[in-house]
């Protein structure tokens, strides 16, 4: 396992459930993850479940989406009638640690190793990092949007592709009875949710070009003056613990997820734009779908083959449309705002309909079928 980040300790859980001696090699000096919040998906919490990892909902607290607003604090749409499924909001390292306390004596973790090549034969896979090499019957690359395996095995593929915008994330330490939601600007939005320790997990995009210096009060400058609570998110955060990163992901199409003995899971595979929340719930399903393929055949081929197939196609569509949904978030002509506001305030509403309507029929079946008993 080259990675160990919510994506490859996952693996890593799922192929010792499946009885593999699994080593991990990870390039940072410990086991963690960065202080930022997580969504996970009811999805993801159900592989997670298969995988024999639990607790995530008790660590975790609702959403609550309270919808979306603009900077000054008018409604374009609100969640609550909207009937979407809700994921629960889990500190990063939270749901790390969840993870790698499941691993068993069939795990075996390496720190600060850094992966440099990899090559294979029709017996397995040489790892190289550094001076040494290590032999695997299977290699599973979960190395990240800027992965090592990925670039050995499709060295003509582009790579990463920025976006246009940066984010920005902390946690605020504030009492706050605000159930969450986003805020869209002009080329700028804001999101939080409530964390089940009472703290506030927030992100924020602004367009940018790639590689600019940032100062700690930057973010401040720019949400500083919208609506509350945004002003008392930032100013409940330390600066020197706001997190900021240009945001990329991989352009379509994506590389084939399989090359002989060598896997890619994560954002190795298929790295996406935060706006669907699903790039860590991605890695997830990838390490479940993984295990899944492995026990249903013994031949490894067979099952590496049914993987790609299945998660491939996936994770693509997520791309594409985490993709488009920032590229409408960040639009910054005044007039397409007022436009794209409109638009989504009037599908709000039609969505909460169709989904009033639904579980209206939903219920007058189940109290006919209750009537037939």
């Amino acid at each position: 396992m080259v990675g160990a980040g919510i994506g490859g300790v996952a693996a890593a859980v799922a192929l010792e459930g499946c009885g593999w001696q699994v080593t991990v090699l990870e390039r940072a000096a410990e086991l963690g993850e960065v202080g930022a919040g997580i969504s996970v998906w009811p999805s993801s919490v159900a592989v997670l479940e298969e995988l024999g990892i639990e607790g995530v909902e008790k660590a975790a607290v609702p959403a609550g989406m309270a919808g979306m607003r603009r900077p000054d604090g008018r409604w374009v749409v609100e969640a609550a009638a909207l009937g979407v499924e809700i994921p629960v909001m889990i500190h990063r390292a939270q749901l790390h640690e969840l993870i790698t306390d499941r691993f068993g004596p069939g795990v075996t973790v390496r720190t600060g190793i850094t992966v440099t090549g990899i090559s294979q034969d029709a017996a397995g896979v040489t790892v190289t990092a550094g001076d040494e090499s290590l032999r695997a019957e299977l290699v599973v690359a979960a190395d990240g949007l800027r992965s090592v395996v990925r670039r050995a095995l499709h060295p003509s593929h582009p790579g990463p592709r920025y976006s246009g915008y940066t984010a920005y994330r902390g946690i605020a330490d504030v009492d706050l009875s605000d159930g969450g939601g986003e805020t869209w600007g002009r080329g700028q939005r804001f999101g939080f949710a409530k964390l089940i320790d009472g703290r506030y997990y927030w992100y924020a995009t602004a367009n940018r070009e790639a590689g600019l210096a940032s100062d700690a009060g930057e973010v401040a400058r720019r949400f500083g003056d919208w609506h509350d609570p945004i002003p008392a998110l930032l100013a409940g955060t330390p600066p020197e613990y706001v997190l900021r990163n240009d945001i990329y992901d991989l352009p379509l199409p994506l590389v084939p997820f399989v090359s002989g003995r060598v896997v890619l899971l994560g954002d190795a595979a298929h790295a996406m734009t935060p706006n669907l929340g699903r790039g860590a719930c991605s890695a997830i399903e990838d390490a479940g779908a993984l295990a899944r393929h492995l026990r249903a055949t013994e031949d490894l081929a067979t099952a590496l083959a049914a993987y790609d197939a299945e998660r491939r196609p996936v994770t693509a569509k997520l791309v594409k449309r985490s993709r488009a949904i920032g590229r409408l978030g960040q639009v910054d002509n005044r007039m397409l705002c007022v436009l794209r506001d409109g638009l989504l305030g009037l599908g709000g509403t039609a969505a909460g309909l169709a989904g009033r309507l639904s579980a209206g029929l939903s219920a007058r079946r189940r109290r006919v079928e209750q009537s037939r008993m």
